[in-house]
């Protein structure tokens, strides 16, 4: 293992002038918040020396604000800090049940919904989830604050568009109208702690008539990056999230899917896997869009 260096900033303004003046000088960074996934890289496949920089101290990346219109998660929250919030758990159920398939309950004391998603895994289980509730990423840079849609933040296998001198202080997520509801679902070859063959995340609104009025369906696990699928949200739309269009859905999601052939399973088997994911997120989010 090489050598490292160690900074913890206690602002936004801080980090972000040492990640700049890092960046100038050519020194390599890397963000630290839980390290549940930088710590295992450092000690197998990447021991290169750099400079981690840890920002579990600033305010922003630990501020939850559960708003009237929009809900803010800080990118550093741990997973266990956010299950255990009855509040949001009530509003976001997908999403959090999402966040708590990260890993083991001593993993999910460090983990975060923002480390997932900066890992930038093809199965990150919060992302599909989060693209079903509409996320946007807010990033700080040396020019300011930057906000871009989950769905476009993974650019590729382990790669995001932060550069070198920014990061995710957090996540805004549209607070769910009345009887919406949302779901996340994901199949893996053990009964817990794996890598998901498949996931998908889907989010539904209803009006008075029990009609949907809008929908969002992420799935992951089937590509190189989790996808938004705007074909099956319009299969759901104008419709009572019925067994047809459930099964439109799930077709648009396995039309959607491109997935590789490897250890835990095929092409064929993940496109089927994935729409069969997307209808039942789809039935269960229904159910908690009426309750």
């Amino acid at each position: 293992m090489g050598a490292y260096e160690y900074a913890a900033p206690k602002s936004v303004e801080d980090a972000v002038k040492l990640l700049d003046e890092a960046d100038r000088e050519g020194i390599r960074t890397q963000i630290l918040a839980g390290g549940t996934d930088v710590l295992v890289q450092m000690r197998s496949v990447d021991n290169e020396p750099r400079t981690l920089v840890d920002i579990k101290h600033i305010t922003e990346t630990q501020r939850l604000d559960i708003g009237a219109d929009k809900i803010f998660i800080g990118a550093a929250i741990p997973s266990a800090q956010l299950n255990e919030n009855a509040e949001l758990k009530s509003i976001l159920p997908g999403l959090i049940e999402a966040a708590d398939l990260i890993g083991s309950t001593q993993i999910q004391g460090r983990a975060s919904i923002g480390g997932n998603l900066c890992n930038s895994s093809p199965a990150g289980d919060t992302i599909p989830a989060l693209i079903a509730n509409a996320a946007v990423c807010v990033i700080a840079g040396p020019n300011g604050q930057r906000e871009v849609a989950v769905e476009e933040f993974v650019t590729g296998v382990g790669q995001n568009c932060l550069e070198a001198n920014e990061i995710l202080l957090g996540l805004t997520i549209p607070r769910p109208s009345d009887r919406t509801g949302d779901a996340y679902l994901r199949f893996i070859p053990r009964t817990e702690m794996d890598i998901a063959v498949a996931g998908a995340g889907v989010s539904v609104t209803l009006d008075s008539d029990g009609k949907c009025t809008a929908a969002r369906v992420g799935i992951g696990a089937v590509a190189i990056t989790a996808l938004n699928v705007p074909e099956a949200a319009s299969a759901l739309v104008g419709s009572k999230v019925d067994a047809s269009a459930l099964e439109a859905a799930a077709e648009a999601c396995s039309n959607a899917a491109k997935p590789i052939t490897d250890k835990r399973g095929t092409v064929e088997y993940r496109k089927k896997v994935v729409g069969v994911l997307c209808k039942r997120a789809g039935a269960i989010a229904l159910e908690r869009a009426i309750s």
